[in-house]
């Protein structure tokens, strides 16, 4: 069976980043610089979009990254070959049942089953309760990867919708997996739990802008198009380089006979994303919209 690949609007629109963010990625040498991803890539994608999610910066990563290198010979890359994840803003490696800080080499607390029950049966209360919450979110780490890959493998809603539940009960405040868990109500055409999730993810995180952006689409597919334009509004306003949203605001604009709103978002798409498919048809209406409006802008003759 062949092996299947991505094309980089395809990785875009499934992790919710923009074109611009893929290119700095590949100009940091994190990814290389291709047109279409398979799964490896895609793991590697997944990586860097949870990591940027948590606000680790790109210099870090890069550093853990040719740390790795030096360090684990045969591992060519550390992005989809090991598991790296943030510990609030320090990046950590799992490896043989280890955790390991990937800069130092440092091997950090192991969090295999027998460990974990050690944890749990800790005598001193305090600590026993920091390393409990430090295994729960551990294992939402795991059941988040678990439901990412059941995802791209096509498996049955339940599965994934389980496996997304699994991450929140372990942490409530999983931005990621609550959003994750809303879009996979919306494509089953369950608005209002899809809905529900996406608020869940706004009282964790106010500022993320993927969760406004999933709730524009959801009021424009309900043709509540103020709300859908309040948020895909507050999705450019907390990220002003997100293509997608200015895409769809173009889209409402002129839907709506707005159209200089419309040609102020389909420019600076075009800026943020000048060459894919979705570009073409960006390029299409701004054309028609400035025909149309140079048609009505003559002057009548008497």
């Amino acid at each position: 069976m062949p092996e299947q690949n991505y094309t980089r609007l395809q990785v875009r629109r499934m992790l919710g980043i923009s074109e611009r963010q893929l290119r700095s990625w590949e100009k940091l040498h994190l990814i290389p610089a291709q047109d279409s991803f398979a799964f490896p890539d895609l793991i590697a994608l997944r990586t860097l979009a949870r990591l940027r999610a948590n606000h680790i910066p790109p210099a870090r990563i890069r550093r853990a990254v040719a740390a790795l290198r030096e360090k684990l010979r045969g591992i060519r890359n550390p992005l989809n070959e090991l598991k790296i994840f943030s510990d609030g803003k320090k990046l950590t490696v799992q490896m043989a049942g280890n955790r390991m800080d990937p800069i130092s080499g440092q091997l950090l607390l192991n969090f295999d089953s027998a460990e974990m029950n050690k944890l749990f049966s800790f005598p001193q209360k305090a600590q026993s309760d920091d390393r409990s919450r430090a295994a729960q979110q551990y294992e939402a780490t795991l059941y988040f990867d678990k439901a990412l890959e059941l995802e791209q493998k096509g498996a049955p809603a339940k599965e994934i919708i389980r496996a997304y539940e699994e991450v929140i009960e372990r942490d409530p405040k999983s931005v990621a997996a609550l959003t994750n868990l809303g879009t996979v109500y919306y494509h089953l055409r369950k608005l209002d739990e899809a809905e529900r999730y996406y608020r869940k993810a706004l009282e964790v995180d106010p500022g993320y802008a993927l969760a406004h952006f999933n709730l524009g689409n959801l009021f424009d597919e309900k043709c509540d198009r103020s709300q859908a334009l309040f948020h895909y509004l507050m999705a450019v306003r907390l990220n002003p380089n997100y293509s997608d949203a200015h895409y769809n605001l173009a889209l409402l604009y002129q839907s709506s006979g707005q159209a200089l709103r419309a040609v102020r978002h389909w420019k600076i798409y075009l800026k943020l994303d000048p060459v894919s498919p979705w570009a073409t048809i960006a390029r299409q209406e701004l054309e028609k919209l400035c025909e149309a409006t140079i048609v009505h802008s003559k002057p009548t003759a008497t």
